[in-house]
């Protein structure tokens, strides 16, 4: 009896090992990741200006990052780059005229933290920074709509797959409604107005670069274009802006509304919807076109990289179920069908998955979150309604 009880713990001990093992494999120095929420009220100028006061070091600390990797890839001070890319950027204008108060919030958060207006507008300009550097392989987000149906919810979700000095700065951000805009949960990082989010009303949006589409230097940069969304409750305004507002990168755009999901893809000169067709109503996307056709030059072949795998992954978990529920959704997010590409990405040092979101449309809208890749951490279920006491 002793003997077999010794041998059946020694079984258990190997099998704890290995493992073990293949986690620390998989990521053999996982970091102490913690989502930091934070929470801003009023005026564009004055949430900018809140943001920037409250995450003053963290933004201090990922500016300085943000500098010391463009100088790494592009050999030149990192200020040098900086004034080469506004040669280049004059988005202003568009910035002006469709989100005025946005362009307050960013002179606001560089005013709270210290920092020069155009190191933060350049940080807001993500996608619009790739486009100048013509970077074709920082994109790996993979993104899911699914329309509510037969009583199941309405949801979009994504895998935000950003670079390596990112991970650690995981921001949850509320913005409190006001008499104009509804209270919002916002996915981003220090000094960012936003990377994805959704609002109270049920609206959000997710977001995947389409590097081979044609971009602008005079259009509406991503990050904006996101806030307007968020900022709205209509579904016919959020149509016609997402339709006719000149777009500044090459982007895909899932938007939920409500119970109902769409997905766009944008380039300067034209939006077309994406919709393939699937019985249960779903969308899915990643970082190469597919109904757009208005592509830069160098994008002669269709893709059959890691974009296009991970497409394939996400369709194999998610289109022919008769409802994906928020339990398929999460194991789309989390796959590693193909360890090379995975739509879930272990951070190295070229990047991982920086944050994972659920997001639930209908009954009582609600976001869930990882701070990194969610088979590292479970998700956070966070509610609307902190934010209804404070208006403008």
């Amino acid at each position: 009896m002793k003997n077999t009880t010794f041998i059946l713990c020694c079984l258990f001990c190997a099998a704890l090992l290995q493992n073990v093992g293949a986690q620390s494999a998989a990521n053999p120095n996982p970091p102490q990741r913690r989502l930091r929420e934070v929470s801003f009220h009023g005026s564009g100028y004055a949430r900018g200006l809140q943001h920037g006061q409250q995450l003053k070091k963290e933004i201090g600390q990922i500016v300085a990052k943000w500098k010391k990797s463009v100088e790494n890839q592009l050999e030149k001070p990192a200020d040098q780059v900086v004034k080469d890319f506004f040669a280049y950027a004059q988005f202003d204008a568009a910035i002006k005229k469709w989100t005025s108060d946005l362009y307050e919030e960013v002179r606001g958060i560089a005013d709270g933290s210290g920092q020069t207006f155009n190191d933060i507008m350049v940080h807001n300009l993500l996608d619009e920074f790739w486009v100048w550097q013509d970077a074709r392989d920082k994109h790996h987000c993979s993104g899911i709509g699914v329309p509510a149906r037969d009583g199941n919810p309405g949801y979009i979700a994504q895998n935000m797959d950003l670079e390596g000095y990112t991970d650690g700065y995981q921001v949850l951000m509320r913005l409190a409604k006001t008499k104009k805009t509804p209270e919002q949960l916002i996915l981003t990082y220090p000094g960012l107005i936003a990377l994805n989010g959704l609002n109270e009303a049920g609206i959000g949006a997710c977001m995947n670069t389409l590097m081979q589409l044609k971009a602008n230097a005079t259009g509406l940069p991503v990050a904006f274009v996101v806030r307007h969304i968020l900022n709205r409750t209509d579904k016919d305004e959020i149509l016609r802006f997402i339709q006719s507002v000149p777009h500044a990168s090459g982007q895909n755009y899932i938007i939920g509304i409500k119970g109902e999901v769409y997905d766009f893809e944008a380039s300067c000169n034209k939006v077309v919807r994406f919709d393939p067709k699937n019985a249960n109503g779903t969308v899915y996307h990643t970082n190469h076109p597919i109904a757009n056709d208005d592509l830069k030059d160098w994008y002669k072949e269709p893709e059959k990289g890691n974009s296009s795998i991970r497409l394939a992954s996400v369709q194999g978990h998610i289109a022919a179920l008769p409802n994906a529920k928020d339990a398929d959704i999460k194991a789309a997010l989390r796959a590693k069908d193909d360890p090379g590409n995975p739509v879930c990405r272990t951070f190295n040092r070229w990047g991982g998955t920086f944050g994972s979101v659920v997001m639930t449309l209908t009954g009582n809208p609600m976001l869930q979150i990882t701070a990194g890749p969610p088979d590292e951490s479970e998700y956070k279920e966070v509610q609307f309604g902190k934010g209804k006491g404070k208006t403008e």
